[in-house]
């Protein structure tokens, strides 16, 4: 039973037998009769794990507040705990009696942090020579602490969480029965205010660089791709030997002498033995090959032993013959191109000591597959469990949850492609945890957490250090972090025509491109290190559409239909005309083809023809509030049955045939809402009116 305290006003709101943990889901274990749940009284440490759901990204030490050094002064020891309680369980019934509102979220995770904020708090005040305890505190001393943190070079985002927490202070002073300083030392401030963190706009997340970018996504698919199939495959025959191997070793020589007897049996060596005067024999590999466990090796194969010294001359005299291998366990590796043209096996020989490391860079390899291009969280990443792959809408997804500004922890789906599918796969293969995708590949990690960055990093360093025998290019060894790579990706799926409903979608944002949330239009904006590299991809696959509607027109193809389409096929025609006129060749197309001013923005339900520069006749422009710094037409107000630029190529009827009848399908429902079936009926004008303006043409 703790004792009350000299300086307590009042006694605690919660009994030392009150449960920390209130209105929440509870794991399993923790529901079971007996079964101890954190309790106020205790005033050494909290522990979650078992009790709340940690997230995969969480180590099993943040999830655990511990009432050490400065915190475990009886003072500071029960306002912490008071404090957390309060904010742990903002609907507790003694809480809302109170009127104690704080802000910021409440997992275990965050109470950690806010202790380690007590403790230093504690630390400022005995080195500034203040009162050991805030009840001879006063609310100018708290600025003065958020001062001296400016001072001393702490940063914005640090200083904004001390702001918080001591403004959460103030605010939970009804509910705490030790004094703390009256009043909040920023009326009508927020944290964020106080630092003057006001937002700009602008998003602090710097994209990957193009130079890091590009080496480190095709070495993640050379391993997935291209290398995994022999770890594993590795890794499978290694997981058979040790499983059917014996103890007893009666019959050793006979084993010995008939594995000899066959010339395709061949003594596993150190592959960097090669060098040297005498190949090193890998003595426990040659162990299981016979049969037996590696831990009979020396028994088995070394000593002074009359029986032992016949075995390891007639294994010595087969490597001195030639009869060696590298690849006993994986067999011929995947060849791949070096430096100079050579081309030759990927690894110099896959051992059991150097599988733990493939192992290890294959789920690395994975994890930057993922995080690179899925635009998902890390915390979203690691949340993923086994069989992960899912159809959403009749496309492959990933199957995660969402944890980030949530409390239910709900499921979500990410639209992937086929390498990613892939990936997973791999990753899923060397897991040793029994849900995780993304786990440790070593039995003895206890809480089975893995570090994005860590993964990231050490992928890098594995690149480059064997780039020597896999024939990568040299990633640079750049700052890089997960949250990186989902900005990057929506900055590139922004560059190109139609994206902005795919990064929106992935984003899980919901807003126009001309009244965009700043999120968005900051993961969006482009960079300018990444300017050159699309500026030269988007003109190349421009030029290749472009290219290859000219040919389809001359050719005699319907190339679309609309005014916007008719202006295409003039300067299609006159490029025509003037390349007969030049007896030119291929060539002298493709130049016309550059050098002209044709003006086409490809999208999902039509084609833009219109001059960015100069967008003449642009119905999307009409009375139109044009955002800051846009140039050309605005896509969200785009009217393609009414607009002199539109143009509707064939590819794009057969989704306003099927736009027509689900509107058709809509009016005809009698369950429908008025409102919903006039939005239908202006959608059925609308499709209406392009499909005829096809019709005429044809």
């Amino acid at each position: 039973m703790n004792l009350p305290l000299p300086q307590q006003r009042r006694p605690s709101l919660f009994p030392d037998d009150e449960p920390i943990v209130q209105g929440r889901s509870l794991l399993p274990a923790a529901r079971e009769p007996g079964a101890y749940l954190p309790r106020f009284g205790d005033t050494n440490f909290w522990d979650f794990n078992g009790v709340v759901k940690r997230p995969a990204n969480v180590n099993a030490a943040d999830w655990k507040v511990n009432f050490t050094l400065e915190l475990a002064d009886p003072y500071w020891n029960l306002l912490a705990r008071e404090l957390m309680m309060l904010l742990f369980n903002q609907r507790h019934p003694v809480v809302l009696k109170r009127g104690v509102v704080l802000d910021g979220s409440s997992s275990p995770r965050t109470l950690s942090h806010i202790a380690s904020r007590l403790r230093v708090t504690a630390r400022w005040a005995h080195k500034n020579g203040l009162p050991p305890h805030p009840d001879g505190w006063s609310v100018e001393d708290l600025r003065q602490r958020i001062a001296d943190m400016s001072t001393e070079g702490a940063s914005p985002e640090s200083i904004k969480n001390h702001v918080s927490t001591l403004k959460n202070l103030a605010a939970a002073t009804p509910g705490l029965s030790l004094p703390w300083p009256e009043g909040d030392p920023w009326p009508g401030q927020s944290a964020r205010q106080v630092v003057e963190l006001t937002s700009k706009g602008t998003l602090a997340t710097p994209t990957v660089p193009p130079e890091t970018w590009f080496p480190l996504i095709r070495a993640a698919w050379a391993y997935i791709h291209d290398f995994a199939p022999d770890v594993l495959r590795a890794d499978g025959r290694l997981r058979d030997l040790r499983a059917a191997a014996r103890t007893s070793t009666v019959d050793i020589d006979e084993q010995l002498d008939e594995w000899l007897a066959d010339p395709s049996n061949k003594i596993p060596v150190h592959a960097g033995s090669l060098d040297g005067q005498a190949p090193e024999v890998q003595w426990a590999l040659l162990t299981l090959l016979l049969g037996y466990e590696s831990d009979c090796s020396s028994a088995l194969l070394s000593g002074c032993s009359p029986a032992r010294e016949r075995r390891r001359t007639l294994i010595l005299d087969a490597v001195a013959e030639g009869r060696i291998t590298t690849h006993a366990l994986s067999g011929e590796l995947a060849q791949v191109t070096r430096t100079g043209g050579i081309t030759e096996s990927w690894h110099p020989g896959i051992d059991t000591r150097a599988l733990f490391d493939l192992k290890t860079a294959l789920r690395d390899a994975a994890f930057t597959l993922v995080v690179g291009l899925s635009m998902m969280r890390d915390s979203e990443i690691h949340e993923i469990l086994r069989d992960p792959v899912v159809e959403h809408y009749s496309t492959p997804a990933i199957s995660s949850t969402k944890i980030k500004g949530t409390t239910d922890r709900p499921g979500k789906h990410w639209w992937i492609a086929e390498p990613l599918v892939e990936a997973l796969t791999v990753a899923e293969a060397v897991s040793l945890h029994p849900e995780r995708v993304f786990a440790p590949v070593r039995a003895n990690k206890e809480d089975g957490t893995v570090d994005g960055v860590r993964m990231l990093k050490a992928f890098v360093t594995f690149v480059n250090a064997n780039r020597a025998w896999t024939g990568l290019d040299e990633i640079p060894a750049t700052y890089i972090r997960p949250h990186m790579f989902r900005r990057t990706m929506a900055m590139l799926t922004d560059q190109f025509p139609g994206s902005e409903i795919a990064t929106g979608i992935q984003l899980k944002h919901i807003a126009t491109r001309a009244l965009a949330n700043a999120t968005t239009r900051g993961y969006a904006a482009s960079d300018k290190e990444w300017a050159k590299y699309l500026k030269d991809a988007l003109d190349n696959v421009k030029f290749r559409k472009i290219k290859d509607l000219y040919e389809r027109h001359t050719a005699g193809e319907e190339i679309g239909f609309g005014p916007g389409a008719e202006r295409i096929k003039d300067a299609f025609d006159q490029i025509d005309a003037t390349v007969k006129a030049r007896n030119g060749d291929a060539r002298t197309t493709d130049t016309l083809l550059r050098t002209t001013r044709i003006h086409i923005r490809f999208g999902l339900l039509n084609n833009c023809t219109a001059d960015h520069s100069n967008p003449v006749g642009a119905v999307c422009l009409e009375n139109a509030i044009i955002p800051e710094g846009h140039t050309g037409p605005l896509d969200e107000r785009c009217r393609p049955d009414r607009c002199a630029n539109s143009m509707i190529g064939p590819e794009h009827l057969p989704i306003y045939d099927s736009h027509q009848r689900k509107q058709l399908e809509i009016i005809n429902n009698p369950s429908i809402p008025a409102c919903r079936r006039d939005l239908a009926e202006r959608e059925l004008d609308i499709t209406r009116n392009v499909i005829s303006m096809a019709r005429k043409a044809q």
